[in-house]
């Protein structure tokens, strides 16, 4: 009797716990489906763990771009690279992270980015790109639309036209991409496009513009100058002040060596001008900086100026060259005055006749002047070379002068003016 009775109970007491586990669980699973707020359709969408690109009868997925805000950050005219950041919204349909409005009352929900699947863009010129998501999260719709931000920086090789400098300006294009092969992958479909931070450094972004070269090759045009006060003042105005103080030098009389001295430190100075500026001088291109050639022909100028200026001071002093004697030296000179004092001084013994006086005196008389016939000899051929270097010291002033004027004015034109080619799109092949 005790022992069934124990039986009752204990059976009694299991039919209640399995009574009340089974309300609990469709209570449950009642609340549980009763959850449609926005925090409960988002753990829905995740728990669908869709990682892989949404896959079409066509294999192609459509990624709308409606708005691109593009900056030049900087120009490095060494290495010829463009640095750019480019921010971008981007839209795609994924059919599989639909959900019914009618059960959740919601058209947008907000979705972690790194559980559901997110397209790459990429730059196809760019040496070294990187995209990073603007945020942790991303908007999806009901209608399976997701729109995201991403952030790009570049590094696009470009091959900037610099013959000008520093009066350059090009445009250089930046490639926009998605992946794709055979068929499959994504398509790029760009709407607006906004340019923020047009001056910046010493280039400036003159406009930028969407084109196509073919339906699947997508490309941003930018237009660039360069701000060119700032390399003007510290690279082109001193190589022309230089040249002008080297012309103005002239002025200084060739005697005392007042004038060699001068233009030997202009060619010093500039030397070192150009050892130090070396690392600040753009690369060498496709189209070559002309300011290079600009600073050889301004020191030839200036090393030319100084080798006449030491050969003219030579020549006024004594009328011969370095290497050479000229016809005027002093040596035939000489020779002719000792032949004509010879001749003289026979005359002077045959007409003069010394009533009074001893031979010593007349020797001493014809020592005396002898002197000073080859003083008058030699001021008169000291003042012929001095006109003589004046004249071809004037003669080269002038021939400087005109010369350095058609060159600058010539070599200004041809940095303004003068377009070289270059082709931006070698990349694509």
């Amino acid at each position: 009797m005790m022992l069934s009775e124990t039986l009752r109970f204990l059976t009694h007491s299991l039919e209640k716990t399995v009574f009340l586990l089974g309300l609990l669980t469709a209570g449950c699973g009642q609340a549980e489906s009763n959850c449609t707020n926005r925090r409960c359709l988002a753990e829905m969408l995740i728990g669908k763990n869709y990682s892989t690109q949404p896959q079409n009868e066509n294999c192609t997925q459509m990624i709308y771009v409606p708005f691109i805000e593009y900056q030049t950050l900087s120009v490095d005219t060494k290495n010829l690279r463009l640095i750019s950041r480019l921010q971008a919204v981007i839209e795609w349909r994924d059919p599989e992270l639909e959900w019914d409005t009618s059960v959740y009352n919601y058209n947008e929900v907000v979705l972690p980015v790194d559980k559901v699947w997110t397209p790459e863009i990429h730059v196809t010129n760019g040496i070294l790109t990187t995209m990073q998501h603007s945020s942790r999260d991303l908007l999806a719709f009901s209608n399976g639309t997701l729109r995201h931000t991403v952030i790009i920086n570049a590094e696009v090789n470009c091959e900037v036209n610099l013959f000008n400098y520093p009066f350059a300006a090009d445009e250089c294009p930046v490639a926009i991409q998605t992946w794709s092969a055979r068929g499959c992958g994504t398509e790029l479909l760009l709407g607006d496009l906004k340019m923020v931070d047009s001056d910046h450094g010493d280039w400036k972004t003159d406009n930028v513009a969407l084109q196509k070269m073919r339906d699947d090759r997508n490309y941003i045009m930018v237009a660039l100058s360069i701000k060119y006060i700032n390399p003007f003042i510290t690279l082109l105005l001193p190589s022309i002040l230089i040249i002008l103080a080297d012309i103005v030098s002239f002025a200084l009389p060739l005697g005392g060596g007042e004038r060699n001295s001068f233009k030997v430190t202009l060619v010093l100075s500039f030397t070192m001008f150009l050892i130090i500026l070396n690392d600040k001088l753009p690369g060498d291109s496709q189209c070559s900086p002309i300011i290079r050639t600009h600073f050889c022909v301004c020191l030839v100028l200036l090393m030319l100026s100084m080798l006449v200026s030491l050969v003219l001071t030579r020549v006024a002093k004594d009328g011969s060259l370095i290497f050479c004697c000229s016809s005027k030296g002093p040596g035939t000179k000489n020779t002719g005055n000792k032949k004509e004092k010879e001749g003289e001084a026979a005359k002077a013994d045959i007409s003069v006749v010394q009533v009074n006086g001893s031979e010593e005196d007349k020797q001493m008389l014809r020592k005396v002047v002898n002197f000073l016939e080859a003083f008058d000899a030699k001021e008169l051929q000291s003042e012929r070379n001095q006109k003589f270097a004046s004249t071809v010291d004037k003669a080269f002033f002038w021939f400087y002068f005109f010369f350095g004027t058609v060159y600058f004015c010539a070599m200004t034109y041809v940095m303004v003016r003068y377009t070289c080619t270059v082709n931006h799109f070698d990349f694509w092949y």
